[in-house]
């Protein structure tokens, strides 16, 4: 392959929605006719088996210190490839921009934040590494030659946090809606939960941490249950730096008395399907970058109901034209939107015209215009784009 045009940075590929991003716009780069390379600092994660085969993957296999090791790795590659562009994201310590410098190449390098990092800081480390990781990412993200964040939310606490302003930055939301989804999204699902005849089912999906606020859900559900029959399914991995998390909730159920009724499916490779078949998609998050599983909920058709938590799904939901909006860890409010939604569900196809807006076309010639405003972009056809 002659030099990668378009190369995308990411620690690895675990199960989350930022490297989900990640591969949507590899994806849609490559559809594009771009030459793209998705490096990653270990060749680790659910997803590793999902990278299309347009896709070239560069495994740096940065040893320990991760840290340091992966920006050097970087700065080989960089050096040895010279790609156009290089996108990063969750590299709060800006390993591509100091892997640019010391590599004293062109690569234009656009930093994607895809959280809201002051919760993300403030949920994982005492207040001395909060500082310290405040001050690296005001210090060394004007390094880049552009910041692009996943919603007005997160780019709204990058400025209040740092002094980089929202007009050194652009709001591009995620890609979430590819061309299978619709296939995805009708694939069966052997569930009995599904079957005629069967309870509604309320879903939430992500990874079994606090930041999910899956415990607001249970006892939203519990309140659900004492004016409306329903079941609860939960889709999303344990995340091994929260293992506490899952026993509570679990503790929780059986409190309410609803273990028949609540089930932990885990990773699931496939979770649209679930989506389309669930009567109630429920975010219940603290906060968000985006909320991509909001996006997916209305694009399978499902009605939502989400936490109006900063950032995201009020951007996404249009301040509650598209589903519920209620605040933050107020069960009561919550159980109260999930009857209402139970009892007069959106329009599916008011839904799906919403989700247009996050398709991968729509996002990558978004980021299109980005790189376009950096450096004069040759582009493979004038219909390719």
């Amino acid at each position: 392959m002659s030099n990668p045009f378009i190369s995308l940075f990411i620690p690895n590929l675990d199960g989350g929605g930022a490297e989900r991003v990640m591969l949507h716009l590899a994806e849609g780069f490559a559809e594009r006719g771009f030459a793209v390379d998705l490096v990653v600092a270990k060749a680790e994660g659910a997803y590793l088996s999902k990278i299309p085969t347009s896709v070239r993957l560069i495994n740096l296999d940065a040893k320990s210190p991760v840290l340091l090791f992966k920006t050097l790795a970087l700065k080989q590659y960089l050096k040895q490839e010279q790609p156009a562009f290089l996108i990063s994201t969750l590299d709060i310590f800006s390993s591509a921009t100091w892997a640019k410098r010391l590599a004293g190449v062109s690569t234009r390098v656009v930093m994607c934040v895809q959280t809201n990092l002051s919760q993300q800081f403030q949920d994982r480390h005492a207040r001395v590494i909060q500082k310290l990781k405040w001050s690296v990412v005001q210090r060394f993200y004007p390094w880049a030659d552009a910041i692009v964040t996943a919603s007005e939310g997160v780019a709204r606490d990058l400025e209040q946090h740092t002094k980089i302003s929202m007009q050194q930055m652009t709001v591009i939301h995620n890609p979430v809606v590819t061309s299978d989804f619709t296939q995805k999204a009708q694939e069966a699902v052997a569930h009995p939960w599904f079957a005629d005849g069967q309870p509604p089912v309320l879903l939430g999906v992500g990874r079994i941490v606090k930041q999910k606020s899956f415990a607001t859900l249970i006892q939203a559900f519990a309140l659900v249950r004492q004016q409306h029959p329903a079941r609860l399914m939960i889709l999303g991995d344990v995340d091994p730096r929260e293992p506490e998390v899952k026993p509570e909730l679990e503790s929780l159920i059986a409190k309410f008395g609803l273990q028949d009724d609540v089930l932990f499916l885990g990773f699931v490779e496939n979770p649209y399907a679930y989506m389309a078949r669930s009567n109630v998609f429920v975010l219940s998050s603290i906060y968000e970058g985006f909320g991509n599983v909001v996006a997916e909920a209305i694009a399978a058709g499902t009605p939502v109901v989400s936490t109006d938590c900063e950032s995201g799904p009020a951007e996404i939901l249009n301040k509650g034209q598209y589903g519920e909006l209620v605040p933050v860890g107020d069960h009561e409010a919550m159980a109260a939107a999930i009857v209402t939604t139970l009892n007069q569900p959106v329009d599916i196809k008011v839904l799906k015209a919403r989700s247009q807006a996050f398709t991968i076309d729509c996002i990558v010639r978004q980021y299109l215009d980005v790189l376009s405003g950096l450096q004069a972009i040759q582009r493979p056809t004038a219909g390719a784009i």
